[in-house]
């Protein structure tokens, strides 16, 4: 971590909690309870290792050639490389900015990610979920994003330029995605700025967590971040609660869990009082041009002496650059192993050869 004092996540005070932008949610496409396998989409996927991106945020309205060579570099990732070519890319939320509206996609996620030639999977972002109000006439929310993601089978999306993409089939905005080395549960935080989860998926997400298959890893995605340091967003309380109380009623505690949202990388660590310690992980540089800076130490608007941030600290954080994450899950000597590199691209202005390794973690996952 840079050399400076800030170890400890914020709350971003006279911040305005705009609850009432909650919108209610459409109905599912698949079945209760909500599962995707992932061998529907790539049968061969291995059962001793995968390996695949995360990043949020990656829409953008001005200054696209940032999301480009984030997913130019994710694309080049999806060929032979050393650790293993990524098998998919998770989406961690905000596909496009600044409304979720179907005429954003082409611009704003096909074209960038015409050379990505892995399956897509996505949670929304509050950008995905959100209408303009000028809009005439007024489309459902997700109306977009359940259209390329959400559809009941997979076919091939009419796109210009030779571009090929095809349809995702997640059962809901809400989901679990079973692989054969961890299972990825992904939340929808909805539209207002600090999220804000129903009752229905609160009930989801403790049966998930208490049905965990035994012998894989177990992954948590939400796009509002629960713990954050910088000065656009802070931390999420509403958040912090939701999954901490899940996970008390629950009796289970996550591997690991990923966000975006705030559009930096900050990586913190969470010790439970059983003694575990989960990763708490912000991945939203993706793409779009303006990054959020870290809180100063002792600033009063961004106080971090909160009970509830106690027991999480700052490991790691980029905030000057771009970057998206490859995760990989395996095992090794009879161990279940998910390893992580952050990596960041180069300044649009003096580009170098390819992205570099900007933080590395490892989890040896204990079941």
């Amino acid at each position: 971590m840079p050399d400076d004092l800030r170890n400890r996540p914020v709350f971003k005070l006279n911040a305005i909690d705009d609850q009432e932008k909650f919108r209610p949610l459409p109905p599912p496409t698949g079945e209760y309870p909500y599962h995707l396998d992932i061998s529907e989409v790539l049968p061969d996927l291995s059962a001793d290792k995968i390996v695949f991106h995360m990043a949020g945020d990656t829409g953008s309205l001005r200054s696209p050639e940032f999301q480009r060579m984030v997913a130019d570099e994710m694309a080049h990732q999806c060929e032979a490389a050393v650790g293993g070519a990524a098998q998919f890319f998770f989406h961690l939320g905000d596909v496009v900015y600044n409304y979720g509206q179907a005429s954003q996609y082409y611009s704003q996620f096909f074209y960038p990610f015409k050379n990505y030639s892995a399956p897509v999977f996505a949670i929304p972002g509050n950008h995905d979920g959100d209408i303009d109000p000028l809009d005439d006439p007024q489309p459902e929310t997700l109306e977009a994003f359940r259209t390329v993601f959400c559809d009941t089978e997979q076919q091939d999306i009419e796109l210009p330029d030779g571009i090929r993409r095809k349809t995702n089939i997640q059962p809901h905005v809400y989901w679990k995605l079973k692989t054969p080395l961890a299972d990825i549960i992904g939340l929808y935080s909805n539209v207002p700025k600090f999220g804000k989860i129903t009752n229905e998926q609160r009930d989801w997400f403790i049966t998930q967590l208490k049905e965990h298959e035994a012998g894989k890893a177990l992954i948590v995605c939400v796009h509002h971040a629960p713990y954050s340091a910088d000065t656009n967003h802070g931390s999420s309380i509403h958040m912090q609660r939701f999954l901490n109380e899940a996970f008390e009623t629950a009796g289970v505690l996550p591997d690991i869990v990923f966000s975006g949202h705030v559009h930096n990388y900050q990586r913190f660590n969470k010790t439970y009082s059983s003694g575990k310690i989960v990763p708490f992980i912000v991945a939203g540089a993706g793409g779009f041009s303006d990054l959020h800076s870290l809180a100063e130490p002792g600033d009063p608007l961004f106080p971090d002496d909160s009970p509830l941030l106690d027991d999480v600290v700052l490991q790691n954080y980029c905030t000057d650059s771009h970057g998206f994450l490859k995760i990989s899950v395996s095992k090794e000597d009879g161990r279940l192993v998910l390893a992580g590199q952050y990596y960041t691209i180069w300044d649009a202005y003096t580009p170098r050869q390819r992205a570099g390794i900007f933080d590395e973690f490892r989890l040896v996952i204990d079941r």
